[in-house]
């Protein structure tokens, strides 16, 4: 299925629950765009203001403060936030007590823009640089610009306690890594976020015991590239060699990592994006296959179905050793559900490049994908490098397609629940039916069946008895034996 990607969020307006603190005399609005790790560094920017006074408002005409989240990695994204600033820039100028700052990873590409030129914002502020937001409000409210949007070699915000806002109590993510290291030539990650570095393991299972406490019943480890992650003491991963031999013996990588976190909350889901293929290791897989608690589904990228592109793109697997690895997941987890990243139109991109993807496709029928048309990215090394080359008629030719096929295998791999019983963890009501409650399964499929006696944050066994390629629809037959 092509649908929202359950791990982005576009224009959320964040608000914590517990507004009522006398400390708290200022109000910030906050929205935030593009990826999880956006939403959940808001959490970690929302903490940190409510230690200097905040509380967060959903009404940007009565806040002190707006914060934009903002997003780079397609054209889209950065048009939809403009329009934003644009509103802002509007209520700041009929109000000059509202000061108005960008967040995230459009803030080193464009701050002298917004500063100096278009004079729309007070303050830009990078993904590594929120601590710094108490000095930075000091100097905007003394009538001066501020800016910081120096990257960190260790920061990761493992000593922060996110604020949970707009949540539902059931589902929560955790940060585990910050950056990346891979250089994908049309990705502005590594420039915006830094290098790869891992957060302290004793600080995520604290973090995974405190939601415990809180009631939260499913967890997403979330980092660019989860299945990196690498602990040996601190630093970055790029330094791992220069480790001493006691630091390299006691080292946590993300298979440990993910069994610590299995062993630790064993009633509680545990969920991972993002994984790049070349990390992704056999070890992980059996640590999926071994443990209930860990939802067999992987979210693995591809971006093309051509050795070619794959080489142009600089993506550290061919297409064989893709399907290896794919291969390799159905064996140990016959059961598993594999989502992907596809990009149409990359530069010199051929036909018989794209129908290859089509034939990957195939050959693996992915459960659900997330599609795009190829966009030029400022700074990346495509758009130094590499001509934007493929006329845009094509480029939504070949995105069709790819939809098109997604479409039909969703359908597919829906099909094969029809008559089986599932476990699903109520998250919310359904969209479609008040009369209806609305989760995922294991596999991250959305179900949707009758109310009955249960509640959000329930585990329940479904029948499942119709699909859609997007929606099982079924029974519940009871509490399942993790309630």
């Amino acid at each position: 299925m092509s649908e929202k990607n359950p791990y982005k969020y576009n224009g959320d307006t964040l608000v914590l629950e517990n507004t009522t603190d006398k400390n708290l005399n200022k109000s910030v609005y906050i929205e935030s765009y593009g990826c999880a790790m956006n939403f959940s560094d808001s959490e970690i920017v929302a903490s940190i203001l409510s230690k200097n006074g905040y509380r967060t408002s959903n009404d940007m005409y009565k806040a002190d403060l707006i914060l934009i989240n903002t997003c780079s990695i397609r054209e889209k994204a950065e048009l939809t936030v403009r329009k934003r600033l644009e509103k802002f820039n509007k209520v700041r100028k009929s109000n000059a007590r509202v000061k108005v700052g960008v967040l995230g990873c459009m803030a080193e590409r464009l701050k002298h823009k917004f500063l100096e030129e278009e004079k729309i914002v007070d303050m830009v502020v990078g993904p590594d640089a929120y601590k710094d937001l108490p000095n930075l409000l000091e100097e905007i409210e003394d009538g001066k610009s501020a800016v910081n949007v120096i990257l960190s070699k260790d920061e990761t915000y493992g000593d922060i306690t996110p604020t949970r806002i707009n949540s539902n109590g059931v589902n929560a993510f955790i940060s585990i890594t910050r950056g990346c290291d891979n250089m994908c030539t049309f990705c502005v990650v590594p420039f915006t976020r830094g290098r790869e570095r891992s957060r302290d393991p004793q600080s995520i299972i604290k973090e995974l015991n405190d939601l415990s406490e809180e009631g939260f019943k499913e967890i997403t480890l979330l980092g660019q590239n989860v299945d990196s992650y690498l602990w040996y003491g601190g630093g970055l991963k790029k330094d791992f060699s220069k480790a001493s031999e006691i630091q390299k013996a006691s080292s946590i990588n993300f298979a440990k990592l993910l069994e610590m976190c299995a062993l630790t909350q064993p009633k509680m889901r545990i969920r991972f994006s993002t994984s790049n293929p070349q990390d992704m290791s056999i070890d992980v897989i059996k640590i999926m296959a071994k443990y209930e608690n860990i939802c067999n589904y992987i979210h693995l990228p591809v971006q093309s179905g051509s050795d070619s592109v794959l080489k142009a793109m600089n993506r550290q697997h061919t297409r064989d050793e893709y399907l290896d690895l794919v291969e390799n997941i159905f064996k140990i987890i016959p059961d598993c559900s594999i989502s992907h990243d596809m990009i149409s139109g990359f530069p010199n991109e051929s036909e018989d490049d794209h129908k290859q993807t089509l034939s990957l496709m195939e050959n693996v029928k992915y459960s659900f994908g997330y599609m795009f048309k190829y966009s030029e990215r400022p700074g990346t090394l495509a758009a130094k490098k590499l001509e934007d080359n493929i006329d845009e008629k094509t480029k939504s030719r070949r995105l069709s397609e790819i939809v098109d096929l997604q479409q039909k295998h969703s359908l597919f791999r829906s099909k094969q629940f029809v008559g089986k019983t599932v476990e699903v963890l109520i998250e919310k009501e359904s969209k479609k039916s008040s009369s209806h409650w609305a989760g995922r399964n294991q596999q991250n499929a959305t179900v949707v069946f009758p109310k009955k006696k249960f509640n959000v944050g329930d585990f329940v066994n479904v029948k499942v008895n119709d699909c859609t390629s997007a929606t099982l629809v079924g029974e519940a037959t009871g509490y399942s034996k993790n309630n």
